[in-house]
């Protein structure tokens, strides 16, 4: 799927690589609905290849061709297990970056959704970020760069990137999955244009519009409705986004609220966000009445 917006971030990287101005840190902070993994790939793939031009690698090289084989024995990919990235992780891979390149090239690591490194894990790269190994490269893709430790932000480089702008995310769509109306208000649910095509390709999307009609009645009425009641696990983190950003849209529309209110209503909606990241982390909740003590919450707001 070819996503346009990345081009550009590419393009700068590589005539960074060509001209030998390159760092030995890099922050990507792209959520991965923009395709932020997709570009620490492509960025790392970049720093390998032998031909890179200044669209990116060359894809042809011996490098190029062992990075698509998943084989390149100087590239690391460090995943979340689970909802952490753990020491151990975190030891081996600044292990294999001191060891000799066996390509005689840059080692290259990419660890994804970095924000989700403990305070142990973090700690472990520190001695990496501050004294790295000679043709040592490390990018680090997060969804939230502001979650992340500024011991490890503070050690590394920025990407720059510059996000679609709505009607360009809209024309993309229209393009890579025919849809012709606008669905782009669920953007900040989705993280981006990327997860919101595979979610209109899927059921995903439906159940995003019912859940805000689900929410916008249970605050209405008071009560929680049915559907929130019977809730699948799998949508409360939907769920909540969704209840942000109609308390965000609130604030947003409705100018005449008066100003205590408004502060009122933004507490609140960082208090969903809040409970948002904390259960990334602690699963295990009564969703039942999480979501019936946010219904009564919201409703004493408008009482005092």
């Amino acid at each position: 799927m070819d996503l346009p917006w990345l081009t550009p971030v590419i393009g700068d990287f590589s005539e960074q690589l060509k001209s030998q101005h390159i760092g030995h840190a890099y922050l990507v902070g792209v959520h991965n609905g923009y395709g932020g993994e997709i570009l620490s790939l492509a960025l790392a793939k970049a720093a390998l290849c032998q031909l890179v031009t200044s669209q990116g690698a060359c894809g042809f090289c011996k490098a190029c061709q062992l990075v698509e084989a998943n084989n390149h024995p100087d590239f690391y990919h460090i995943v979340a297990d689970g909802n952490q990235i753990k020491v151990d992780q975190v030891r081996e891979l600044c292990r294999k970056l001191t060891s000799t390149s066996q390509q005689g090239g840059r080692r290259v690591a990419v660890i994804s959704n970095c924000e989700k490194l403990n305070q142990a894990s973090a700690n472990a790269l520190l001695k990496t970020l501050e004294e790295p190994g000679n043709e040592t490269l490390l990018l680090l893709q997060s969804d939230t760069p502001s979650r992340l430790m500024a011991t490890i932000s503070s050690r590394c480089q920025r990407i720059h990137f510059q996000a679609p702008t709505r009607e360009e995310i809209k024309a993309w769509l229209s393009l890579v999955a025919g849809v012709k109306s606008d669905v782009t208000w669920c953007l900040p649910v989705m993280g981006g244009p990327l997860e919101l095509a595979k979610a209109l390709e899927g059921d995903r999307y439906a159940a995003l519009l019912q859940l805000r009609k689900d929410w916008s009645q249970s605050l209405s009425s008071g009560h929680l409705c049915a559907n929130l009641i019977n809730i699948n696990e799998k949508q409360v983190s939907d769920a909540l986004k969704v209840l942000y950003l109609l308390l965000r849209q609130k604030l947003v529309k409705q100018t005449e609220l008066d100003a205590l209110l408004r502060v009122r209503i933004t507490e609140f909606s960082a208090k969903v966000m809040a409970t948002y990241h904390r259960l990334l982390l602690m699963p295990n909740v009564n969703y039942l009445a999480l979501f019936q003590s946010f219904i009564l919450e919201y409703n004493e707001m408008g009482k005092k």
